[in-house]
């Protein structure tokens, strides 16, 4: 038996559904399938706030430690929860990878048949092989991820299909429970949420979270909603659907959101806002947040991190301030990406002891 510091048995974590069980939409008869997603760490960031010239405290809600590294997981485990309770034997979804991932593995949880759609060419290769090593039926299509999800939508109208993409309302429901944790874990809510926006299903869920913890008077206050999209596929902030997006992080390279109305929602409710930033500034604060702080994340993630550095040098963020900030996955996501945003490369040398000293100044 694991024991804390005091000696009392740690308890054992069931998983997202189990603990807010109260706040989801389930019976003691949901027959419930988890992978134990959820309890990700909230993790402080000192010399990253230091590092950009912030008088804030930062925290950084680090999905990509749950069991498919994506924040995918928490809706996941909702949707084929309720596709299983409803009799579901086929379940399908549109993806950039994240979501596919996700599908793929509870689907195998379940026993369930799992149908993928991805952009040809334009899926990061961790993500590609997650998919096909949890035994999901993967089509690449040759087109983007908006075009997947109409063809997901047409087979979900046969009524032979059960979609498990964001616009399946029980995904929102289990994603909304990262909130609930960043309030268990601050004991409070923070005054600003930042995180990316893909098909913006997130910060739906996020800004649902915060209200239904609220009104049940588990806090006081809401945070502003900050979301950030990639200048070459910013639909909501341009203001109309992007046919061809482009952006080299592949999870939010999404033309047409299909929670396009619930982020908007989420940004003036809370009086936040949603900004885009180039993949320039994407890239500066993907490699930012790994060289000085040891997190390393898909450059998703880094949107709202870029965002929170234009944020930082255009004077919005009060001095004093408590902010969380969403990493959706995992960077050994995309381990291509890596390696060519990488500063530092392989050095080579012969097989012995002074070669070696003199590579590292010795």
């Amino acid at each position: 038996m694991q024991l804390d510091s005091s000696n009392q048995p740690i308890a054992y974590w069931k998983g997202l559904i189990h603990q807010y069980a109260s706040f989801l939409p389930v019976t003691a008869d949901t027959p419930v399938i988890s992978l134990h997603e959820g309890n990700t760490p909230l993790i402080k960031l000192d010399r990253f706030v230091s590092a950009i010239g912030g008088d804030f405290d930062l925290y950084l809600k680090f999905e990509g430690l749950n069991p498919t590294a994506s924040f995918k997981d928490r809706g996941m485990t909702m949707a084929i929860t309720k596709a299983v309770e409803k009799g579901a034997e086929v379940v399908i979804c549109a993806s950039t990878g994240n979501t596919s991932a996700s599908a793929a593995a509870y689907a195998a949880r379940a026993n369930l048949k799992c149908v993928v759609l991805l952009p040809d060419g334009n899926i990061a290769m961790g993500k590609l092989a997650q998919a096909l090593m949890y035994g999901a039926q993967t089509i690449a299509i040759r087109g983007n991820f908006d075009q997947a999800l109409d063809i997901v939508r047409q087979l979900g109208e046969t009524g032979k299909v059960e979609i498990v993409n964001s616009i399946n309302p029980f995904r929102i429901e289990g994603q909304k429970t990262a909130s609930f944790e960043i309030c268990d874990q601050l004991g409070r809510a923070p005054d600003y949420h930042f995180l990316p926006v893909g098909n913006a299903g997130n910060i739906t869920a996020y800004w649902k979270g915060y209200r239904e913890y609220e009104q049940a008077g588990r806090v006081k206050g809401l945070p502003h909603m900050c979301g950030y999209q990639a200048a070459g596929s910013a639909p909501i902030v341009d203001g109309h659907p992007i046919t061809a997006p482009e952006t080299l992080a592949t999870a939010i390279r999404i033309g047409n959101p299909a929670s396009w109305q619930g982020a908007l929602d989420a940004m003036q409710q809370s009086s936040g806002w949603i900004d885009k930033v180039t993949d320039e500034a994407i890239v500066e604060a993907y490699k930012l947040v790994a060289n000085t702080e040891g997190i390393f994340v898909e450059p998703a993630c880094a949107a709202p991190l870029a965002g929170l550095i234009a944020s930082v040098r255009a004077n919005r963020i009060p001095a004093g301030s408590l902010i969380t900030a969403t990493m959706t996955g995992h960077g050994l996501k995309d381990p291509d990406r890596a390696i060519s945003c990488a500063a530092q490369k392989p050095d080579l040398c012969d097989a012995n002891l002074d070669s070696v000293s003199r590579l590292i100044g010795l």
